[in-house]
C-alpha cells in the first residue's frame, strides 16, 4: 500500500491514521481572526425546496432542486422519457435507460469498509472490501447478467437492495430511520445499522443530459449499531462512522464523475463530507458536509488528479470553503470494454489533509483523516 503523505506533500513514514479538529479555543481564535476576512469570501447558501410527497409531478417531470429533506417516494415509472427528437420511448429502451446504484462506506481510525450494488440493466454488479492500514485487503465481487438474482431499493427510505445467494451476499434494508446492512461471505460478515436519527441528508434531483433526470441522496458520519467480523475476528465499531449513497434515474449514456467522501470523528464529534462533480451539475451540485449533526451545503467542487497514478489529489470548492489533499492507498478498480458497456473505475481509500471553513467562520483542520475518492467513466 502506498505511503500516506503529510500536508506539505512531502513523503512521510507510515503512521496510524488519525483525524482531529482544531481545539475549541483555536476554533474560536480562528473565527475571530477570520471574522473580517469571511465577509469578503463568497457565502454559499442554496435555496432549499420542501421535499414533495413524490418525486415526479403530475406532468411527468422532476424538479431541479436541492430538497430540505429526503424524498421518500421515487415514482420514476411516471417520468415522461422521450428521445432527443421528442419522440416517445418504447418500454424496452426505457428499461435499459434506467440506472441505479447504492454504496455504503464505513471507516474507523485505520480501516475502511466499502459495499456497493449497482444495476445498469445489462448487468447488476456488487463489490465489497475491508482494508486495514498496512494489511492485505479482503475483496469480494459479484456479477448478475440482466440483474437476475439481484434487486435495488425503491428509495433511500424504503425497500431492500440485495445481490448474491446464500453462500455469499450483501443487502441494504432501507427505512426512513436507518439502513440495515447485512453481508455474508467466508472472509467477511456484517450485520449493523446506519442510524439516521435527526440528521438531514443531502437530497436533490436534476436533469441529466438532454432528456434524462436523476435523484441523489447521501448522508455521512452516521452512528453504527451492530457487528462486523473479518476472518472471524470482531472489528470494534465504537468510534466508527458510516454513510450511504443512493442514486437513481435516467442517466447519460456516457457519463463520468469524481467523488470524495469522509465518515469520521473529529475530537469526538461526527464529521462527514461528500463532494462530487460530473453528474448532478445542471442547476445544482451534490456537495455537503455534516459536523456534529448539522448539515452544511457546499459550492461546486473541483478535482485535480493525475489519472491512473498514486499521486495526491487536490480538491477545492468554488467559494473557497475547503482546500484538501488526498493521498491514495488501496485501490478498488475495474476496466471493462464490452461493446455496449464500458467502465473505467477507480475507488481509493486513503487520507485527507487540509482545511475546511464552516459557515460560521470556524475552521476545521484535517490531519491524516481517512476517507475515499473515486474516478469513474461509464458507458451504459
Amino acid at each position: 500500500m502506498p505511503k500516506p503523505i503529510s500536508a506539505s506533500l512531502t513523503p512521510a513514514p507510515l503512521t496510524p491514521a488519525s483525524s482531529k479538529a482544531v481545539p475549541s479555543t483555536a476554533l474560536q481564535d480562528t473565527a475571530q481572526r477570520t471574522a473580517g476576512q469571511s465577509n469578503n469570501l463568497p457565502q454559499y447558501q442554496p435555496k432549499l425546496t420542501p421535499a414533495p410527497a413524490q418525486l415526479v409531478d403530475e406532468c411527468g417531470q422532476l424538479p431541479t432542486a436541492i430538497f430540505d429533506q429526503a424524498v421518500h417516494l421515487l415514482n420514476f415509472d411516471q417520468f415522461v422519457l422521450t428521445s432527443p427528437m421528442d419522440l416517445p420511448v418504447n418500454r424496452l429502451r426505457r428499461h435499459f435507460a434506467f440506472k441505479q446504484f447504492q454504496f455504503v462506506g464505513v471507516s474507523g481510525a485505520d480501516w475502511w469498509l466499502g459495499i456497493a450494488i449497482a444495476d445498469v440493466r445489462y448487468v447488476s454488479s456488487g463489490f465489497a472490501y475491508f482494508v486495514r492500514h498496512g494489511q492485505p485487503p479482503v475483496e469480494l465481487e459479484l456479477l448478475r447478467p440482466f440483474a437476475l438474482g439481484s434487486r435495488l431499493a425503491a428509495s433511500a427510505s424504503q425497500g431492500t437492495a440485495r445481490i448474491g445467494g446464500n453462500s455469499c451476499y450483501w443487502q441494504f434494508e432501507c427505512t426512513a430511520n436507518h439502513w440495515q446492512i447485512k453481508l455474508y461471505s467466508q472472509q467477511l460478515q456484517a450485520d449493523f445499522q446506519l442510524i439516521k436519527a435527526a440528521q438531514l441528508p443531502l437530497a436533490l434531483s436534476a436533469p441529466t443530459g438532454y432528456q434524462g433526470a436523476t435523484y441523489t441522496e447521501k448522508n455521512n458520519a452516521l452512528v453504527l449499531r451492530g457487528q462486523l467480523q473479518v476472518h472471524g475476528v470482531a472489528v470494534d465499531l465504537t468510534n466508527a462512522r458510516g454513510g450511504y449513497d443512493f442514486s437513481a434515474g435516467f442517466m447519460r449514456r456516457q457519463t463520468a464523475w469524481r467523488w470524495a467522501s469522509i465518515n469520521n470523528l473529529l475530537d469526538g464529534k461526527p464529521f462527514g463530507l461528500n463532494l462530487a462533480n460530473g453528474v448532478n451539475e445542471t442547476g445544482v451540485c451534490e456537495n455537503a458536509l455534516w459536523f456534529d449533526g448539522v448539515r452544511q451545503h457546499l459550492s461546486p467542487a473541483q478535482f485535480s488528479l493525475q489519472r491512473g497514478t498514486d499521486s495526491p489529489w487536490q480538491i477545492t470548492t468554488l467559494c473557497g470553503e475547503l482546500q484538501l489533499s488526498f493521498s491514495p492507498g488501496f485501490c478498488r478498480q475495474q476496466r471493462l470494454h464490452l461493446g455496449v458497456l464500458a467502465s473505467n473505475f477507480r475507488q481509493y481509500t486513503g487520507f485527507f489533509n487540509g482545511a475546511i471553513r464552516l459557515k460560521d467562520g470556524r475552521q476545521i483542520t484535517l490531519s491524516q483523516c481517512p476517507g475515499w475518492v473515486e474516478d469513474h467513466y461509464a458507458k451504459w
